[in-house]
């Protein structure tokens, strides 16, 4: 796992990325998670969505336990 530098900028925190890890544009979406912060591109922030789907195996959840169907009266 890389890291990265955090540092002030007035009285703002300010993290240092990686050039691996620059973004294109002036803006991103934050977003805390529990103790965490995800940083998401802002001129395309499903991308990260779509890679991931594309990472499924065709047998992904080909087999899969569901409950039985409950019984509804009809209208």
């Amino acid at each position: 796992m890389n890291t990265a530098k955090l540092f002030r900028n007035g009285k703002s925190q300010a993290v240092r990325l990686p050039k691996e890890f620059n973004f294109k544009g002036n803006e991103v979406y934050i977003k805390r998670i529990g103790p965490g912060v995800v940083i998401m591109p802002k001129d395309d922030p499903w991308a990260s969505l779509a890679q991931s789907l594309e990472k499924f195996t065709d047998d992904f959840m080909a087999e899969r336990v569901q409950p039985s169907m409950d019984s509804r009266e009809a209208w």
